[in-house]
């Protein structure tokens, strides 16, 4: 097998591509025998730039330069190991065709920020590089000079003890597991301010889980669920950043838990996005109502009881 790493071999064999005696082998360190005859498959080669895939995109907004969508949960917004197509990005690809910026790079053409796998809601994509550079500018500014808002609406564990706060904690990579974020020191600097907008009662009587609205001064990977879980409210159906508050579940009303093991995502979305746009200079604002998913969680979390602070408006766009 002259040519091929042994990363590239273990690989092969992860993904099921390596046979003895007809037998799919799947552990790197299994043990041969004299005389086995082994057979590795080597698919084709990967096309490097994604390819477009008609993969439906809700659109909410879209000109010359550029494009605003309303993303569904479990779409990855642009190719990685693991995910080569099905993503956003396949999808613009179809819709833009080449009329998408190209300063993300091959693989990440007119992408300004994300939104999680799992997590819903307005996203803007540039389809020129002016507009890419005027988006880019703003997010990296954070509305601290300009009209850019990133706000997003999640429910959570329990009640904060009182009705608004900043978080202010620096994230990092998680020193065991690499695929978390976690607060550390010698983190990258990252603040999320939050509003509680109702709560909702348990079984017992007592707050059990909240709606509030969280709005992103900074921009790090997992930062709300990081933040939320810091402390102490971290995200319903977060299995990353909230798996010890599981059992709480069996405190909510009966169709809230039903909703709750139905959604199997964090229960979270970017409801509003406040931007200039880069060409006109207007002031663009786009919202996003609840996914169903979300919507029956609220509606049944609500049906044990609620105390309202403030509702989010109705879908809309400026």
């Amino acid at each position: 097998m002259s040519g091929i790493s042994r990363t590239r071999l273990k690989a092969l064999i992860l993904a099921g591509e390596v046979t003895i005696e007809s037998r799919t082998i799947r552990d790197p360190g299994h043990r041969v025998n004299v005389g086995d005859e082994i057979v590795v498959s080597i698919p084709p080669d990967e096309p490097a730039v994604p390819q477009g895939e008609a993969i439906p995109l809700t659109v909410l907004h879209e000109d010359a330069e550029l494009i605003v969508i309303d993303k569904p949960r479990g779409l990855v917004v642009h190719p990685a190991a693991g995910n080569r197509t099905g993503t956003l990005v396949n999808a613009l690809i179809a819709h833009c065709g080449t009329s998408l910026s190209g300063i993300g790079g091959v693989k990440r053409p007119g992408i300004v920020h994300r939104l999680d796998k799992d997590t819903t809601g307005v996203m803007v994509v540039a389809k020129t590089d002016r507009t890419h550079q005027g988006l880019a500018a703003q997010f990296a500014d954070h509305g601290r000079t300009g009209p850019l808002v990133r706000s997003y609406l999640a429910f959570v564990w329990g009640v904060p003890d009182r009705r608004k706060g900043t978080i202010d904690a620096p994230l990092g990579r998680h020193r065991q597991a690499r695929d978390k974020m976690a607060v550390r020191l010698d983190g990258r600097a990252a603040i999320t301010h939050w509003e509680v907008l109702e709560t909702y009662l348990g079984t017992d009587g007592k707050p059990v889980a909240s709606l509030i609205t969280c709005r992103l001064e900074t921009g790090r990977t997992h930062q709300i669920r990081v933040h939320l879980a810091h402390i102490g409210h971290p995200l319903l159906g977060d299995e990353v950043y909230g798996p010890g508050f599981r059992t709480k579940a069996a405190l909510l009303p009966a169709a809230a838990r039903d909703a709750l093991e139905a959604l199997g995502r964090q229960a979270l979305h970017a409801h509003m996005l406040v931007f200039q746009h880069p060409v006109s200079g207007k002031t663009q604002k786009f919202d996003s109502a609840l996914p169903r998913d979300l919507a029956r969680l609220r509606q049944a979390l609500a049906g044990g009881a609620a105390e309202r602070r403030r509702t989010p408006g109705p879908n809309r766009n400026t």
